[in-house]
């Protein structure tokens, strides 16, 4: 890659040179005589422009293709672990179809036009001041392609933050601050206790009000257990700046906002264990402890620890640059059977015991 950007910047400084020339030879044009041989583009230089854009356009095209396969992932996405992240996925190969679209016909039209229009002794330009069908066509086609893709987005939104009052969902709290995740669970009411910031003192680190009777059965956790198949609803708070909750393999996103909840809902549709055996995971982990054993040797080496093998794990991320640790923000997530779930819930001891 670094021969690649030192081969690039030689490029440059040689066309950077001879644009120079080109611009000390504008500067001499009347002190001969009045031809193409003095100007500074003559029909000769003019069509090797032309073949130049062409040969430009090719490079575009080349490049792409090797940055997809050099540096891409196929697929680019997969993995999802929630039942709306089909819909997510979908809108993404959609909006990344029609931009590639766009983007290969736009650029062959706008190289194919620079090429034919290049200059010509004795041809001069057409010129019409508008085209009525032509400024349709460029409207009504975008608006109704984006009018589709904000439907669809907006299809996908309800899904996740839709939740039907009478439906049966488990109603969790994530608690952001630099730069750590509290969890808290609802009890056996499945109802949250209120919560303030003034009360966070020792033990009460999520600002319980444990005067709430709500609040005298509800659980706190340092990781975020999920039962697959079961709606979960996550509210979120934040105790000092503006966060982002962020769960990549469940399609899943929101800020953490000081001074008011926000929420959205989803439902896991693959447990950790399930998602460890895709083979795309697995390839993913053995490329990870390859890197991490040549690593492990040059700090042993070195006299060091060797680093432990990585194992795959859901995480809840904060995607928002909230301070100096911002990336070490990470919460392990972890989605099992419901009787796991239930098991383990049943382990934590309640703020009331605390």
């Amino acid at each position: 890659m670094t021969s690649l950007l030192i081969v690039a910047i030689v490029v440059l400084l040689g066309i950077a040179i001879w644009q120079l020339t080109k611009i000390f030879d504008l500067t001499q044009v009347g002190s001969g005589p009045d031809d193409y041989s003095s100007q500074v583009a003559n029909p000769k230089d003019n069509n090797i422009q032309g073949y130049v854009v062409f040969g430009f356009l090719a490079f575009i095209y080349v490049f792409t293709i090797f940055c997809l396969v050099e540096y891409g992932s196929f697929p680019l996405m997969g993995d999802s672990a929630s039942e709306h992240g089909k819909t997510v996925d979908n809108l993404m190969w959609i909006s990344m179809g029609l931009i590639f679209f766009v983007q290969i016909i736009t650029q062959f039209l706008l190289h194919y036009f620079a090429f034919k229009a290049r200059g010509i002794k004795g041809r001069k330009a057409r010129y019409f001041s508008d085209n009525d069908k032509l400024e349709a066509a460029w409207t009504i086609i975008p608006t109704i392609t984006l009018t589709g893709l904000i439907l669809y987005g907006l299809f996908a939104w309800n899904d996740i933050m839709f939740v039907d009052q009478e439906e049966e969902v488990i109603n969790i709290e994530v608690y952001a601050k630099q730069f750590a995740w509290d969890v808290r669970y609802s009890g056996e009411d499945n109802t949250l206790g209120k919560a303030n910031v003034r009360f966070i003192k020792g033990v009460n680190v999520a600002g319980v009000d444990m005067t709430d009777p709500n609040a005298q059965d509800d659980k706190m956790a340092k990781e975020l257990h999920l039962p697959v198949g079961k709606k979960v609803v996550l509210k979120f708070r934040s105790q000092d700046v503006l966060h982002s909750a962020y769960l990549p393999h469940f399609r899943a996103q929101m800020n953490c906002v000081p001074g008011m909840v926000t929420q959205f809902a989803f439902v896991p549709s693959v447990t950790t264990e399930e998602m460890r055996t895709r083979e795309s995971i697995v390839s993913k982990v053995n490329n990870i402890n390859n890197i991490r054993a040549e690593r492990s040797q040059e700090l042993v080496a070195g006299g060091h620890e060797p680093l432990d093998p990585y194992t795959f794990d859901y995480l809840l991320l904060c995607n928002k640059i909230c301070g100096a640790s911002h990336y070490n923000m990470q919460l392990k997530v972890v989605v099992s059977t419901e009787e796991e779930f239930k098991a383990w819930l049943k382990e934590l001891p309640t703020l009331a015991e605390q």
